[in-house]
């Protein structure tokens, strides 16, 4: 292509990684105008599409034009990974509408009715989610697992919960290594070495910074969350239902830092195996460790040790796909971040999967949203609530017979699906995430007045119109 041609294709400006944080405010880029009907997940923005006019930082016509970017940039690192058919979930539609500006927070969310970007002004900053690539791809990375495996959106699991926020996580991350320009410059920062810091492992740098002016405790000091991490699988069920940045809690965002640490680690082993290591085998590394990721969830039961089924899952399909070609680098990146004990990682050998190949091939995306899960009927007196409460266990039949590392050895016994629901449930109405209509409440009702805290789930009558049910309203 010529540079006159080159000169002759429309361009907007677009932050091609998070808008950083002051005084390290990155700066915009000139890409070719966005196209978001991309199959198959075609995406829309609500507010009417600017000219590309390249407004710069700080105008809604840049804003649009950056979600858009990254919407577009997410849809394409997906849609050649997922088996042929795969559609958004049915209450999304056709088409996955952003709203970019839907009110006065700093947050964002994922609902089946579209995704939701909020903006808010810290310290004279206006922080707006849409403008960081990151949360965008993060939050279609929810609507990209919910079309996979919609079963996990209502789960009582802390543990599946926690896999979709690491999903989110990790769609932002292979997004971003769609990009020459960010694969040369990470290399650059981490001297080759992917699973260091570096400017696509810290997600959301500007979101975080506004967070911590309030919360100085609640995410890390340089970012929201980082995949360069250390962190070491415990059973939630075990764990606090909250706690600082720097510890691991059964809230799904931070869990979520044990298997998208792992996740990373995988991309750099994989990289490590290529060639020349350069930037075209980091986005090759990054494409194989996508579709295995994809190839698992699909395929995974969904049961109270999740992490360990998907980990087992990708060890399965790297078999089947290139002959165990990156195996090492699976068990490894799982067994240092404790996905998977020792005996487990081993016990995931070519014959076991052979044998139960016939099952993992068979797998196909979709399916009812309560396929796989079982209804767990609680006391609603015990949480303030008039009638009974039914919810979604995770307990389908595992394909492995595997689980995490235990601290002291061996491997974790995976807990009762009854008792990851109901553990899940009190975390819940600990975090004050829950919303209880009146007419269900008793005399006793636990009910958070917080305003500003949204409530990622709510009680409601019982598609069997029996008793209650807890159900999800979004991932934020």
């Amino acid at each position: 292509m010529t540079v006159q041609q080159q000169q002759a294709i429309p361009t907007v400006l677009v932050y091609e990684d998070d808008p950083g944080f002051p005084p390290k405010v990155n700066m915009p880029v000139p890409h070719p105008v966005p196209q978001l009907d991309t199959q198959p997940f075609p995406t829309a923005i609500a507010e009417a599409a600017p000219p590309p006019d390249s407004a710069g930082p700080g105008t809604e016509a840049f804003r649009y034009w950056v979600a858009a970017d990254s919407l577009s940039r997410a849809s394409q690192t997906w849609g050649p990974l997922v088996p042929t058919g795969t559609q958004w979930h049915p209450q999304v539609g056709r088409v996955l509408t952003a709203h970019l500006n839907a009110g006065d927070d700093l947050n964002a969310f994922y609902d089946r009715r579209g995704l939701w970007f909020f903006r808010h002004t810290v310290a004279g900053v206006t922080v707006a989610a849409c403008e960081s690539n990151e949360v965008v791809e993060h939050e279609e990375g929810h609507a990209i697992l919910d079309a996979l495996r919609p079963q996990l959106f209502n789960a009582a699991s802390a543990e599946t919960a926690a896999l979709h926020e690491a999903f989110g996580d990790i769609s932002a991350l292979l997004s971003s290594l769609r990009l020459e320009s960010l694969r040369i410059a990470v290399l650059a920062e981490t001297q080759g070495d992917i699973e260091a810091s570096s400017r696509v492992s810290r997600m959301a740098e500007q979101l975080g910074w506004a967070i911590r002016q309030g919360y100085p405790n609640a995410v890390d000091p340089d970012c929201l969350r980082n995949l360069a991490n250390s962190f070491f699988y415990l059973d939630p069920v075990q764990l606090l239902p909250n706690g600082p940045a720097n510890t691991l809690s059964s809230e799904p965002h931070s869990f979520s830092r044990v298997f998208s640490g792992a996740f990373l680690k995988i991309v750099a082993g994989i990289f490590r195996q290529q060639n020349l290591q350069d930037q075209a085998d980091l986005a090759k590394a990054a494409e194989i460790a996508g579709q295995l990721l994809v190839d698992a969830v699909v395929a995974a039961p969904v049961v109270s040790a999740y992490y360990a089924q998907v980990a087992g899952h990708m060890i399965a399909a790297d078999q089947r796909r290139n002959g165990g070609k990156y195996g090492q680098s699976l068990r490894s990146a799982f067994i240092r971040h404790g996905v998977l004990s020792l005996e487990a990682a081993a016990s995931i050998t070519e014959p076991e999967v052979a044998r139960r190949g016939a099952g993992i091939a068979e797998a196909t995306p979709g399916g009812g949203d309560d396929q796989g899960l079982t209804a767990v009927t609680v006391q609603g007196a015990t949480y303030g609530i008039t009638q009974p409460l039914a919810l979604s266990a995770p307990a389908q039949e595992r394909r492995f017979g595997i689980a995490g590392s235990d601290p002291t050895g061996g491997s974790v016994r995976p807990a009762d699906p009854e008792l990851v629901a109901t553990s899940f449930l009190e975390d819940l109405f600990r975090r004050g995430r829950v919303h209880v209509p009146e007419e269900h409440r008793s005399d006793a009702a636990f009910v958070d007045d917080n305003p500003s805290r949204l409530k990622t789930h709510e009680i409601t009558r019982s598609a069997t119109g029996e008793g209650l049910a807890l159900v999800r309203r979004c991932f934020d």
